[in-house]
């Protein structure tokens, strides 16, 4: 009965789990996107002088930047790379996250920038979403932990009782 009892819980423990998954998901893309138009705004003016001058080249910009012989104009450039840096990081991450919801699921499980993680992670708060991704991720969770800790406790419970079986007598009452 309590082996029953400890599959139950740690399916639900897991289901819970995995239901989390795609909110995390979802909050990362809502990141990454806030991000993406604030460093597209940020670069926006740069962006209109390369068009003016460079045929909207900004690499082109920042060369002619850099080999200005104003300081101002050469300490201007490590903003502008910076700020190109990041937005190409951005941009990246934004195009990682239009895919399906399982390649969008591994890249923010796996792939994603650890920063971004983190930032998303802190602010996430718990959430039960009833999509179908959700109920997917949650029941497999659910059955992988409540499969896998069983499986573990019955291997330790051979191993400790030397590989025998427990023989039952059964009774016909």
């Amino acid at each position: 009965m309590f082996r029953s009892y400890l599959r139950l819980l740690l399916f639900t423990f897991g289901l819970l789990a995995g239901i989390q998954v795609p909110g995390v998901v979802k909050d990362y893309s809502q990141r990454v996107e806030a991000h993406v138009l604030e460093s597209r705004e940020a670069l926006s003016g740069f962006q209109e002088t390369a068009q003016r001058f460079f045929n909207g080249d900004l690499q082109a910009l920042l060369r002619h930047y850099r080999t200005s012989d104003d300081p101002v104009f050469v300490s201007d450039a490590n903003s502008i790379e910076s700020l190109l840096t990041r937005n190409e990081l951005l941009e990246r991450e934004w195009q990682a996250l239009q895919g399906s919801w399982l390649s969008q699921s591994w890249h923010v499980l796996v792939q994603a920038d650890p920063q971004l993680r983190e930032e998303t992670l802190k602010g996430y708060s718990y959430q039960i979403l009833l999509v179908p991704e959700a109920i997917g991720w949650g029941l497999g969770a659910g059955f992988l932990l409540a499969f896998m800790v069983e499986s573990v406790l019955l291997l330790l419970g051979w191993v400790i009782m030397g590989g025998r079986r427990k023989i039952v007598k059964e009774s016909w009452r």
